[in-house]
């Protein structure tokens, strides 16, 4: 049976999140000076991460990167790419940061609508969005050995969370697909684009902390 247009625009905006966010993991590897196989490792874990936990969560098994070479060739490509050519990519320091906020925005979208088509509610999808979007980097984080980046105060589930919510209400709409998505997608990356120029945080503890 041919794809629905619903099942190819998810299908093509996580495969673009996953290949975006795999060159941000293997770039944490490069940098820490660890081999091609740390690299690759860190490139699957932060692209296929968020969907993982999605998928489980959601019953949705085996998992989509289990089931469709699509999904595994993505990160290899970009864990390979990046360790190959990483003095080049690295340079473009402000590039990958907002390919960052692309991922971002796309898996937000790309979780809660899953988890819509799957019977959740507009709430639990909402939350599924931003799973989706902040699992990977944290598990990437956690294995690279860093606290991750959405304690630290950086705006970042925030707005996966919001890009989540719109894409949820537009769905319950008769609006297209792809302009659920793109409403979902730049509520996202707006925010989170804004929050990187203009330094915007989450709240921090103020003083010093009592041990």
């Amino acid at each position: 049976m041919p794809e629905t247009e619903f099942a190819t625009t998810l299908v093509t905006l996580d495969l673009v999140g996953i290949f975006v966010f795999a060159v941000t993991g293997a770039l944490v590897a490069v940098r820490k000076n660890l081999d091609i196989f740390a690299a690759l490792v860190l490139a699957g874990v932060t692209g296929l991460g968020g969907g993982f936990i999605r998928d489980v969560l959601i019953d949705a098994t085996p998992p989509a990167a289990l089931t469709d070479w699509r999904y595994l060739l993505a990160p290899v490509a970009a864990g390979l790419l990046t360790f190959a050519f990483h003095p080049a990519i690295g340079r473009l320091e402000r590039l990958i940061t907002v390919l960052d906020a692309v991922g971002l925005s796309l898996f937000c979208v790309t979780g809660a609508l899953k988890a819509v088509e799957y019977g959740l509610g507009p709430a639990p999808a909402a939350l599924m969005g931003m799973v989706t979007a902040i699992g990977g980097g944290m598990l990437r984080d956690v294995l690279a050995g860093s606290v991750p980046v959405i304690f630290e105060g950086a705006l970042y589930a925030t707005p996966a969370l919001c890009g989540a919510v719109v894409a949820v209400l537009l769905d319950r709409t008769d609006l297209p697909i792809v302009v659920v998505s793109a409403a979902g997608f730049t509520t996202c990356l707006v925010w989170r684009l804004l929050a990187l120029v203009r330094g915007w945080s989450a709240p921090l503890p103020r003083g010093p902390a009592n041990v």
